[in-house]
């Protein structure tokens, strides 16, 4: 009987091991509560090293032996197979290269509303050389001040921003408003008309969708996906597709606050697209990895839900998600993109 005990709870951990590790392959990714447990990978392999831990352990007592080793073996493989996924996607990189004539950088960082002051938010942009600054959780009254700010240090950007107003349920909540800013250097861009609906826009928090007068400069889009709890995986789930459908154009631009990593977006992708026709940039560059939230979390135990992406009219040079502003206010970490202009 306890054989067969034990061969039970084997399977079950083996088949639990696989679901978790890999829930694409069974296309659970975007399941409650698979979802929320594969964006923790690092955690995830922390807590299979524990368990393989426990298994040798356990392994010293000989009438459980065949049992423990059972288990050790299947522990040993899943936290292999997500540290080795982990490893794959990058740990991340402490700075950018020179920039070239044909360089642009784009910045993300949700500022989780007022918690981050618009200085510090200026003083990273402009260190950062940022062309395109997506800022979800931020007030068009809070962009402006951290335009002006850039614009005293040399940095002008144009501010623009959606907002679903006040709403019932959370009212003064910063979450309601992502501003965007766009260097003029890029040329001037006007704001697609959206609804608070969610008919042409994320479903409960909003995205600026930005696009080019004269023609010239990338589609940007402003992302900000409502989060996956469980009375709202639904709309995240619609969200996610929103964003793919995008990403449809040769020449799109997506940064942002996904409140998904990369892991939630399979067969989201066309062409070789991560979601849409963009892909994303830091899992290209050795970013990929680095928890971007909670800024309370070691870096490889967070999880990367903020992202950059772009189509292929864009090479990724290098990321960087920066750790050093964990203490600014925000719960999350600010990444930073640069792309070359790709040939044409």
């Amino acid at each position: 009987m306890l054989r067969l005990l034990g061969i039970l709870v084997t399977v079950v951990f083996a088949i639990a091991a696989a679901l978790v590790t890999w829930p694409q392959f069974f296309r659970l990714e975007r399941t409650f509560p698979l979802a929320q447990i594969v964006s923790l990978r690092g955690a995830l392999a922390l807590a299979f090293g524990l368990i393989a831990l426990l298994a040798l352990l356990l392994c010293m007592a000989r009438t459980a032996r065949a049992f423990a080793a059972s288990l050790l073996a299947i522990a040993l493989v899943a936290g292999g197979a997500n540290a080795a996924i982990l490893l794959s996607r990058g740990t991340g990189s402490s700075a950018l290269p020179e920039r070239t004539e044909q360089s642009l950088r784009v910045m993300t960082w949700n500022t989780a509303g007022a918690a981050a002051d618009p200085a510090v938010i200026a003083r990273t942009a402009v260190a950062m050389q940022a062309d395109i600054v997506a800022l979800p959780e931020t007030t068009i009254e809070t962009g402006e001040e951290v335009a002006v700010a850039m614009r005293e240090m040399g940095h002008p950007m144009w501010a623009h921003h959606e907002d679903f107003g006040e709403r019932e349920d959370y009212p003064d909540w910063d979450a309601n408003s992502t501003t965007l800013l766009i260097s003029p250097d890029l040329g001037d861009y006007a704001v697609v008309e959206s609804t608070s609906a969610g008919t042409t826009n994320t479903s409960a928090v909003p995205s600026v969708v930005a696009m080019p007068i004269d023609g010239t400069g990338p589609i940007v889009v402003a992302v900000h996906a409502v989060a996956p709890r469980q009375d709202a995986m639904a709309a995240w789930r619609a969200d996610l597709q929103w964003i793919a459908d995008q990403c449809a154009a040769d020449d799109v631009i997506l940064a942002g606050d996904f409140n998904a990593t990369v892991d939630h977006m399979d067969r989201l992708g066309v062409d070789g697209g991560t979601i849409g026709r963009c892909r994303d940039a830091a899992s290209a560059t050795g970013s990929g990895a680095v928890g971007t939230w909670s800024a309370t979390w070691p870096p490889l135990l967070g999880t990367p839900i903020d992202h950059v992406m772009a189509t292929e009219a864009w090479t990724p040079a290098a990321s960087v998600v920066l750790t050093t502003l964990d203490d600014a206010g925000s719960d999350h970490r600010p990444l930073i993109v640069q792309y070359e202009r790709a040939e044409r």
